[in-house]
């Protein structure tokens, strides 16, 4: 079982951090978006904030995680024949996805403490509240969260879209690297 990257290959670990977070990314928004319309006598009015709240930490804390795990490991190569400009819009893709999951993951810390509460984590743990009272702290960390997680959506809809367009248009195999790290002619799909 390979866990960590190769210069050919991405490793299990990689690809289970990219997929949970797409998961957690796209499900956080949805939560999000869902939560925002409730009313006051909603029965999950109460509950949804706490489950986002639990899971944006978490998925902060995985981030952070895989941060630390991609410059540990090497990257695997560019597919042959991938053209200068597209290895470098590839890079900056994937910058700014990292950027904008850590501006709304900060921003909804910011929201969440901005009455200096501590962010309980599905009773599991706590995460204090270190920086708070800050004037008009939620607003303006609010107004930030929706922005972030709206680019987050579309930025991360079109690197789907753009790895659907590799691995069938291009044929090279950019998905199938993404989803296991067999060799390249088991994982081509």
């Amino acid at each position: 079982m390979m866990l960590r990257n190769t210069q050919d290959r991405y490793g299990w670990i990689t690809i289970a951090l990219h997929w949970l977070s797409a998961l957690a990314v796209f499900g956080l928004f949805g939560l999000g978006l869902y939560m925002v319309e409730l009313t006051y006598y909603h029965p999950w009015y109460r509950e949804a904030p706490l489950i986002h709240k639990s899971l944006g930490m978490l998925l902060l804390l995985a981030t952070l995680f895989r941060l630390w795990w991609r410059f540990s490991n090497p990257s695997p190569n560019a597919p042959a024949g991938q053209g200068r400009a597209t290895q470098v819009a590839a890079k900056l893709g994937h910058g700014a996805i990292y950027l904008l999951l850590l501006t709304l993951m900060v921003s909804g810390y910011l929201i969440s403490t901005a009455d200096g509460r501590a962010i309980d984590i599905f009773n599991w743990f706590s995460i204090p509240a270190l920086i708070h009272g800050l004037p008009q702290q939620e607003e303006l960390a609010g107004t930030v969260h929706a922005y972030a997680a709206w680019s987050l959506i579309v930025l991360a809809a079109g690197h789907g879209l753009a790895a659907v367009k590799h691995q069938f248009l291009d044929r090279d195999n950019t998905l199938g690297r993404m989803i296991s790290p067999q060799t390249k002619e088991r994982a081509t799909l």
